[in-house]
């Protein structure tokens, strides 16, 4: 895997062209006061599906509006460390500054104006908005977390992703994206505390909340609707009554992760016999592993096995 990905503006076209690519889009251009060229460098680093960005340039000003809202940075959301320099935000009549230190928060889908005042340095964790609403739904309802630099877990989080800087040469790929899952669970943990609680977002909490507890106990044959909300200290009640409404049952949820994990492994040469996947997630009916697996995707779990054309052992066909 190529360790980084590095670019670098002249202008502020360029610019605007990798902000939109790794950031999001903004209008930009130079500020009135500011003396000389611009300039601009940009390198990424990848932890599976989430980012380590790191971003250095000169001042410049710019604006997130409607002429630029629909980009494909609507599907990001961001975390920054401010590493030097300084920069002014304004949102929704509301204004606020960071500066070396600080930390931040973003949603792509929002419009905001920035303004860098100096020569600048910064590191974003960028995420993909679907897998952070997936962690924490109610960040959904929020353009801002105020004071979220200040807070405890916000702090650990930057640490951590210091920490994962320094180890990221040795680390295979398999490592990165265990160590992109733990960025975001630690973002969920920040910042679940401080974000509002209206119904449906408790429901939708709750909901995600099963779905941590169901992908860490797949193996586990006994996992059901009774098992989850034992772990979850809720009602089963309360449990099948979150997930009322939403197209999908707490039984449908096991069911459908159980049968991607196995998807994954019998699409692996390695992966073991049809026999040994099913069971091993947690099906304990080899029949009802295979009907099952066939409505879902199609076709038999054979013959998703026989297309891993490096696979040569003979195995017992379910």
């Amino acid at each position: 895997m190529t360790d980084e990905e590095r670019w670098s503006a002249r202008s502020t076209a360029e610019w605007e062209g990798l902000l939109a690519a790794t950031h999001v889009g903004f209008d930009v251009r130079v500020p009135d006061d500011s003396p000389g060229s611009f300039s601009g460098e940009v390198v990424r680093r990848r932890l599976g599906a989430v980012s380590i960005v790191d971003c250095r340039c000169h001042p410049w000003v710019g604006r997130r509006g409607a002429g630029v809202m629909g980009d494909e940075g609507e599907g990001r959301f961001g975390v920054q460390l401010v590493l030097r320099g300084a920069e002014r935000i304004r949102r929704g009549g509301v204004e606020r500054l960071l500066s070396a230190g600080d930390l931040g928060i973003w949603d792509g889908t929002g419009g905001l104006g920035i303004e860098v005042l100096a020569p600048f340095v910064k590191r974003t964790l960028v995420f993909p908005r679907e897998l952070v609403l997936a962690a924490s739904p109610r960040l959904a309802d929020v353009q801002d977390v105020p004071g979220f630099g200040s807070l405890p877990g916000a702090r650990l989080l930057a640490r951590y992703t210091e920490a994962v800087m320094a180890e990221l040469p040795g680390m295979d790929e398999a490592t990165r994206a265990t160590a992109g899952d733990v960025t975001l669970e630690l973002l969920r943990a920040a910042v679940e505390p401080l974000l509002p609680a209206h119904r449906e977002a408790r429901l939708e909490a709750l909901r995600a909340r099963a779905r941590r507890v169901a992908r860490a106990r797949l193996t586990d044959p006994a996992l059901g609707p009774e098992a989850i909300a034992a772990e979850l200290s809720v009602s089963l009640r309360t449990l099948h009554a979150a997930f009322e409404g939403s197209g999908d049952t707490v039984s449908s949820m096991v069911r459908r992760a159980r049968l991607a994990r196995c998807h994954q492994d019998l699409t692996d040469a390695n992966g073991g016999t049809v026999t040994e996947i099913a069971y091993r997630w947690g099906f304990s009916d080899a029949t009802h592993f295979s009907q099952a697996f066939k409505r879902e995707y199609g076709c038999s779990p054979r013959e998703v096995r026989a297309r891993s054309t490096t696979y040569r052992r003979a195995e017992p066909m379910v």
